[in-house]
């Protein structure tokens, strides 16, 4: 049995960004990780560091989110500087369009109670058509006017996900792959964790973050995580000259210049498929903003799994059971990946969670 002082079950950015930090608080860590058989949302989401509806109906969320969102530069600048990589960070803000003036005005209550709740923290601008020409030449008639949010950004996921998996195993970090979990146990002052191939690892410390695959392994040490799987598909285009250098909720352009369009939510359990209706959809809504979108050629599409709690809220846990057990399930694995790598990772090797994520119990779910 090999021994660790904390074993981190998934290797989606969730589950790397704590370990590289747990690492960086000096502790030996093991990442156990499905392999590329997972269901693994880190492949497929959208790269935005995004501040702008979140926490409406919960401020801590808005709060946690926004500090996220502010450590983000320091995180980005230490991991390319460990790794080399170029992440295509950039926060200059994000833009929500609105392509009518019923979704204009819904957008603008959504941000006016996002403001409130935050006690004025949030900042945001409700911009009109006219307004909107100056900053977007190529803007289509069809866009009435849209949100921007100072506080958004975006990089670029797939480097992301490499330069944390590339820090994490530079800085003398265990890594195991094809590495299903099929039980986890409390044993004197440290956790048994066996994988399906028959492997036995033990650890004081063990985090949960394995996406959706989280919700089977929380009851083996007290703690629940009732996520559900949302799909949403991405269309991504050939490369085009740079002509949008923020993101937008719908579209964003990549450091290597290709479009990355998809806004989708869809219930189809673990059905990750894409579907000619969900694209044509999102091409629709793309080329009204940006009429010119109309001759670029798309040539590559993706359905992905979001990890979603029932009110769409991370949740955060130790285990009253067995404390030192800890889970953390989210569907913001990249806007929160540097308060992970910070503070929340900081609070778990002390053996405790941050004061402020207290509300993210899953405890919240019990209440009638």
């Amino acid at each position: 049995m090999r021994n660790f002082d904390a074993i981190v079950v998934g290797g989606g950015l969730v589950g790397v960004s704590i370990a590289y930090g747990l690492l960086k608080q000096r502790l030996s860590v093991l990442i156990l990780d499905e392999g590329d058989i997972a269901f693994r949302a880190s492949r497929g989401n959208f790269g935005l560091i995004w501040v702008q509806s979140k926490g409406v109906k919960m401020p801590s969320y808005a709060a946690w989110t926004r500090r996220s969102s502010d450590l983000w530069a320091d995180f980005a600048e230490q991991l390319t500087e460990e790794t080399g990589v170029t992440l295509h960070y950039s926060r200059k803000g994000g833009y929500h369009f609105c392509l009518s003036e019923q979704e204009f005005n819904e957008r603008s209550t959504l941000m006016a109670r996002l403001a409130f709740v935050t006690s004025g923290a949030f900042e945001y601008e409700m911009l009109s058509h006219n307004e909107l020409r100056y900053r977007f030449p190529e803007l289509g008639p069809s866009v009435f006017g849209a949100s921007y949010c100072p506080h958004d950004g975006h990089v670029g996921s797939l480097q992301l996900l490499m330069s944390m998996h590339r820090a994490f195993h530079d800085a003398e970090g265990s890594y195991l792959a094809n590495a299903s979990v099929s039980d986890l146990k409390k044993s004197g002052n440290s956790f048994e964790v066996r994988t399906r191939d028959g492997e036995v690892f033990s650890a004081a410390r063990v985090v949960l973050a394995a996406g959706n695959g989280t919700k089977e392994l929380a009851p083996m040490v007290g703690l629940s995580a009732p996520v559900r799987p949302q799909k949403g598909q991405v269309m991504v285009t050939a490369k085009q000259k740079p002509f949008l250098d923020v993101p937008t909720a719908l579209l964003r352009q990549t450091g290597e210049g290709s479009l990355l369009i998809g806004d989708s939510k869809e219930e189809t359990g673990f059905d990750d498929m894409t579907t000619p209706e969900v694209m044509r959809d999102l091409a629709a809504r793309a080329v009204a903003t940006f009429p010119h979108l109309a001759q670029v050629r798309a040539v590559r599409t993706w359905g992905a799994l979001r990890v979603m709690t029932p009110d769409g809220h991370p949740i955060y846990a130790q285990s009253r059971e067995a404390p030192g057990a800890y889970v953390a399930c989210m569907h913001s694995g990249v806007t929160l990946a540097a308060a992970h790598a910070g503070p929340l990772a900081e609070a778990i090797a002390a053996g405790t969670l941050p004061e402020n994520l207290s509300s993210f119990s899953p405890d919240r779910f019990d209440v009638h």
